[in-house]
């Protein structure tokens, strides 16, 4: 099922740093934080999902201690 947050959804990380890496770094301005998005609004309620990203499909997956693992 596809995944789409609106906006209103996306917050900024509260510890932002300009150490972190930007992938998209031609729209966003020197030292932005990229969107940070919460792992309760894409697992909505369930302990796996599937992302497909340039054609290929990821499995996000929240184990029992609450770490996230992302596979392939």
């Amino acid at each position: 099922m596809p995944l789409a947050l609106p906006v209103s959804q996306t917050a900024r990380h509260p510890t932002c740093s300009s150490s972190h890496s930007n992938a998209n770094e031609d729209t966003q301005s020197p030292g932005a934080c990229p969107p940070c998005v919460s792992s309760s609004d894409i697992l909505r309620g369930q302990k796996t999902v599937e992302i497909s990203h340039k054609g290929l499909t990821y499995r996000l997956q929240a184990t029992r201690l609450g770490k996230l693992i992302l596979t392939k």
